[in-house]
């Protein structure tokens, strides 16, 4: 899409809504996806500023690491020094999901609406709270790319509330759920337990939104862009997203060489190139994240993933009252990292063989329960051009699913 769609498409999209000298908060992404950020920022907020309306920048990191000031500014496209100029009046912030503080409760869900929309799969009730400054606005946008997801089916609409906005506890909450149905049965599913799930939080939120949900190339073309209410919006996205970013192949492969993004640089986000792999990988074959940038387990909580260690899920169900007091979230990302399996008679067996050549080191791939390789042991060249040998080389991986 050229400069000129992209306008045509936002203003019409937001024609309909009165928001001349309305208080307006836009949810933005990390640097953890691919998406025009900076561009789309400078068109909105350039066009809202001519109805009187004030635009602030909220970005919507779940868990993810915060972005620093430098970092934040060089996302919407500016400096320090331009920022005034670019963007006067307008602020942008960081998410903080853990800090209490910050958050403000806008309901629940009870245990009997949970257990209908999981289809049994979950049967207790849970509180839901966001970040708090959303109050102070008439008006949420939604910026956000649409992706095959390993949680929730496709990324994009709500889920930049949730999690991107809110608390711990619906946060752990959802992620154990999708931990429980797994990634093979989730990612490219539009309709499914955890996206009823989200939804169903959505609603609970006192604030109108309008979503701009892009469809994005992997070269960072922006490909097609949908504005307008949420839902319909993120469908119509989703639907896009279908087409162009899952790559169906004609066999399973024994070994696949999964390299993970440049972006991801913990292992809790390589597990988006496990996921959109993993499906494409024949039982009992090999899968070998490949990312010597990758260098902790994860931002959020490592230390408890670090005690837990990663199994397969039904490991954690059988052992519940041990793991009792760790957060289901962490579990969810362990069952992630180990892969598709089963626990017989004490002994976990997976259905396929996940290794790591990563910056995470030997040592501590051992104590956490994942299988080490030595990246400087790893010639991504050797893996081009082997498909017929039920070899595949996945580069950039973690957006792109791969289906059979």
């Amino acid at each position: 899409m050229d400069d000129l769609e992209i306008r045509n498409e936002i203003a019409s999209g937001l024609a309909g809504l009165d928001l001349s000298g309305k208080r307006i908060i836009m949810l933005i992404p990390d640097t953890t996806r691919t998406a025009p950020v900076a561009e789309m920022c400078r068109i909105v907020h350039d066009m809202l500023r001519e109805s009187g309306a004030k635009l602030d920048f909220l970005v919507a990191l779940g868990t993810h690491h915060p972005m620093s000031r430098e970092d934040l500014l060089h996302h919407v496209g500016a400096t320090a020094e331009a920022y005034n100029v670019m963007y006067a009046g307008s602020s942008i912030f960081n998410h903080n999901w853990s800090d209490t503080t910050e958050l403000a409760e806008i309901g629940e869900i009870s245990a009997s609406s949970i257990s209908m929309l999981t289809g049994g799969i979950l049967n207790e009730g849970t509180r839901i709270a966001i970040n708090r400054h959303i109050l102070d606005y008439d008006h949420i946008l939604i910026l956000g790319p649409v992706f095959p997801h390993e949680v929730i089916g496709f990324s994009g609409g709500n889920k930049y509330i949730f999690p991107g906005i809110c608390g711990p506890e619906f946060i752990d909450f959802f992620h154990w759920l999708a931990g429980l149905i797994g990634s093979m049965d989730l990612i490219g599913v539009l309709d499914n337990p955890v996206r009823r799930l989200v939804e169903q939080a959505a609603d609970l939120v006192p604030v109108p939104t309008t979503a701009l949900s892009m469809v994005v190339l992997e070269d960072g073309t922006l490909d097609g862009l949908y504005v307008g209410p949420t839902r319909e919006s993120w469908k119509k996205a989703a639907n896009h997203s279908a087409r162009v970013h899952i790559i169906y192949k004609p066999r399973l492969f024994k070994r696949v060489l999964a390299c993970v993004a440049p972006m991801y640089h913990d292992l809790k986000l390589a597990i988006k190139a496990i996921c959109k792999c993993e499906p494409v990988v024949e039982d009992g074959g090999e899968l070998i994240i490949y990312g010597p940038q990758v260098t902790s387990l994860s931002h959020a909580r490592p230390e408890v993933l670090q005690r837990v260690g990663c199994h397969v899920r039904d490991y954690f169900l059988c052992n519940m009252e041990r793991f009792a007091d760790v957060p289901r979230g962490v579990l969810a990302t362990a069952c992630y990292l180990k892969g598709k399996g089963t626990y017989e008679g004490g002994r976990e067996k997976t259905r396929i063989q996940i290794k790591f050549a990563t910056g995470v080191t030997r040592e501590l791939c051992n104590e956490v329960n994942l299988e080490y390789v030595d990246p400087t042991s790893i010639n991504i060249n050797d893996w081009r051009n082997h498909e017929n040998e039920g070899i595949l080389l996945v580069e950039n991986a973690g957006e792109i699913a791969y289906r059979y």
